[in-house]
Protein backbone atom coordinates (compact mmCIF):
# COMPACT_ATOMS: atom_id res chain seq x y z
CA UNK A 1 0.00 0.00 0.00
CA UNK A 2 1.31 3.73 -1.15
CA UNK A 3 1.42 5.80 1.87
CA UNK A 4 -0.69 8.62 1.53
CA UNK A 5 1.94 11.33 2.65
CA UNK A 6 4.71 11.06 0.73
CA UNK A 7 7.65 13.38 0.50
CA UNK A 8 10.03 13.71 -2.66
CA UNK A 9 12.24 16.25 -1.62
CA UNK A 10 13.79 18.19 1.27
CA UNK A 11 16.17 20.73 0.91
CA UNK A 12 17.47 22.05 4.74
CA UNK A 13 18.23 25.63 4.91
CA UNK A 14 19.50 28.51 7.36
CA UNK A 15 17.98 28.81 10.33
CA UNK A 16 16.60 25.01 10.85
CA UNK A 17 14.14 25.92 8.53
CA UNK A 18 13.75 23.00 5.74
CA UNK A 19 11.91 23.14 2.49
CA UNK A 20 9.98 20.37 1.66
CA UNK A 21 8.49 19.18 -1.50
CA UNK A 22 5.55 16.25 -1.40
CA UNK A 23 3.98 13.99 -4.01
CA UNK A 24 0.94 15.64 -3.91
CA UNK A 25 2.01 19.26 -5.14
CA UNK A 26 2.48 20.96 -1.63
CA UNK A 27 5.64 22.61 -1.12
CA UNK A 28 7.19 25.06 1.60
CA UNK A 29 9.46 25.82 4.37
CA UNK A 30 9.06 24.80 7.92
CA UNK A 31 10.92 26.18 10.51
CA UNK A 32 12.20 24.17 13.48
CA UNK A 33 13.87 26.39 15.45
CA UNK A 34 11.44 25.92 18.19
CA UNK A 35 13.29 22.38 18.26
CA UNK A 36 16.92 23.28 18.35
CA UNK A 37 18.85 22.57 21.00
CA UNK A 38 16.12 20.92 22.89
CA UNK A 39 16.19 17.14 24.22
CA UNK A 40 17.62 14.95 20.84
CA UNK A 41 17.29 18.08 18.44
CA UNK A 42 20.62 19.29 20.74
CA UNK A 43 22.31 17.36 17.86
CA UNK A 44 21.88 20.39 15.61
CA UNK A 45 23.35 22.14 17.76
CA UNK A 46 26.77 20.20 16.08
CA UNK A 47 28.27 22.95 13.28
CA UNK A 48 26.91 21.30 9.69
CA UNK A 49 24.27 18.43 11.32
CA UNK A 50 21.53 20.08 10.48
CA UNK A 51 22.28 20.30 7.09
CA UNK A 52 23.03 16.50 6.50
CA UNK A 53 19.29 16.19 6.60
CA UNK A 54 18.21 12.84 4.50
CA UNK A 55 15.27 11.44 2.90
CA UNK A 56 14.43 8.19 4.43
CA UNK A 57 12.11 6.34 1.91
CA UNK A 58 9.71 9.01 1.65
CA UNK A 59 8.47 9.08 5.05
CA UNK A 60 10.99 10.61 7.17
CA UNK A 61 13.49 13.64 7.47
CA UNK A 62 16.01 11.68 9.37
CA UNK A 63 19.69 13.71 11.12
CA UNK A 64 20.98 10.27 12.92
CA UNK A 65 19.76 6.98 14.29
CA UNK A 66 17.91 8.92 17.44
CA UNK A 67 16.70 11.88 15.54
CA UNK A 68 13.91 11.93 12.82
CA UNK A 69 10.93 13.87 11.87
CA UNK A 70 7.99 11.78 10.04
CA UNK A 71 6.57 13.24 6.59
CA UNK A 72 3.23 13.25 8.06
CA UNK A 73 4.20 15.66 11.27
CA UNK A 74 6.36 17.74 8.25
CA UNK A 75 3.26 17.84 6.11
CA UNK A 76 0.71 19.04 8.80
CA UNK A 77 3.35 21.57 10.08
CA UNK A 78 3.46 23.20 6.51
CA UNK A 79 -0.46 22.93 5.83
CA UNK A 80 -1.87 23.47 9.07
CA UNK A 81 -4.35 20.79 9.05
CA UNK A 82 -5.62 18.28 11.04
CA UNK A 83 -4.62 14.98 11.38
CA UNK A 84 -8.80 14.00 10.76
CA UNK A 85 -8.20 15.88 7.80
CA UNK A 86 -5.80 14.00 6.16
CA UNK A 87 -6.80 10.30 7.48
CA UNK A 88 -10.03 10.30 7.66
CA UNK A 89 -10.91 7.43 9.47
CA UNK A 90 -9.37 9.00 12.24
CA UNK A 91 -12.92 10.62 12.52
CA UNK A 92 -14.66 7.14 13.17
CA UNK A 93 -12.67 6.23 16.39
CA UNK A 94 -14.54 6.50 19.29
CA UNK A 95 -12.53 8.04 22.06
CA UNK A 96 -11.99 5.16 24.93
CA UNK A 97 -12.28 6.44 28.52
CA UNK A 98 -9.73 4.61 31.29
Amino acid sequence: MTPLIQLIEIQPLPEFRIRLRFRDGTSGEVDLSRLAGRGVFSLWNERGAFERAVLRESRAVVWSEDVALSADSLYLQLTGKRPDEIFPKLRSVEPTHA
